[in-house]
């Protein structure tokens, strides 16, 4: 019989995908939000226009079926880590993603690139979100911008529960683009770092935004976790069905814009063919 403590620390936790987004297959749009003031992509356009394009891609996402929405600050390059993210940066994404999660009825999330960790919760609690992405919640590794970053699991997890977030579910990487993991953490051993320190869901993602993952690595992820996995990009209509034969969900992003090109808007139309293609493959 489990004691008090642990059988609450197992009740934080989510059993399946379909306890947050009502499917057991989940499919999550990415709203990659324009260059944020301070970020060098930005030109004075002011916040309206950021929120204009943040909602009119929620929207196509929505009608086009997905299941989620995960609010990111993808053009603020190069990429900040950890708590170096400014707080014009987090002030504003929190603003938008705000407005997000206020348009539409699905669960949203939040990522901060990189490893926002601590600043990804504050602007989900910020916003009403239901998840956030954690990048590197255990472990270390070399992003590609160069710094040494390692995981933030002890300081987020008191954070979470000094915030009254404990609500709020972490999502977080096990094999992270952009990333180079430190010599002698493999597969197995993150996961099994990351599920111990209290992860929701687990994410396999290619080498970079865009890049899908090996379908092997897909398979040996969902074999050594006890946690839902989900690819964490690279996703498209013709490669879906494959990887959903091992992965519980999907994070899909760049495949869905007009042309496939991750700075253009959301197609309504490819996130339609991508869902219909993804219920296929998940069932």
């Amino acid at each position: 019989m489990a004691v008090e403590w642990k059988r609450r620390w197992d009740e934080l936790r989510i059993a399946s995908l379909r306890d947050l987004f009502g499917v057991e297959v989940p499919v999550i749009g990415m709203v990659h939000l324009w260059p944020l003031p301070g970020a060098p992509g930005y030109t004075g356009y002011g916040m309206d226009a950021i929120l204009d394009a943040a909602l009119a891609d929620a929207r196509a996402l929505v009608r086009g079926g997905v299941d989620g929405l995960i609010v990111e600050n993808m053009w603020d390059l190069p990429f900040h880590v950890g708590k170096a993210v400014p707080p014009e940066e987090s002030a504003c994404q929190a603003v938008a993603a705000r407005a997000v999660a206020e348009e539409v009825s699905v669960p949203v999330g939040i990522n901060v690139v990189h490893n926002g960790g601590a600043v990804a919760l504050a602007i989900a609690v910020a916003s009403g979100a239901a998840f956030m992405r954690v990048c590197l919640l255990t472990g270390a590794q070399v992003w590609d911008t160069g710094e040494f970053d390692h995981g933030c699991a002890a300081e987020l997890m008191r954070k979470r529960k000094e915030l009254h977030a404990e609500h709020i579910k972490l999502f977080a990487d096990v094999d992270k683009k952009h990333a180079v993991r430190f010599p002698g953490i493999d597969l197995a051993t993150h996961i099994e770092w990351t599920e111990f320190y209290g992860a929701d869901a687990l994410i396999v993602s290619g080498r970079m935004t865009g890049n899908a993952p090996d379908v092997e690595k897909v398979r040996a992820a969902k074999e050594l976790a006890h946690r839902p996995v989900l690819v964490g990009s690279g996703a498209n209509e013709r490669n879906i069905g494959a990887f959903l034969r091992w992965a519980n969900g999907v994070i899909v992003g760049s495949s869905l814009k007009a042309d496939g090109d991750p700075t253009n808007p959301v197609d309504e139309e490819r996130v339609v063919r991508f869902v219909a293609a993804a219920r296929a493959g998940g069932c």
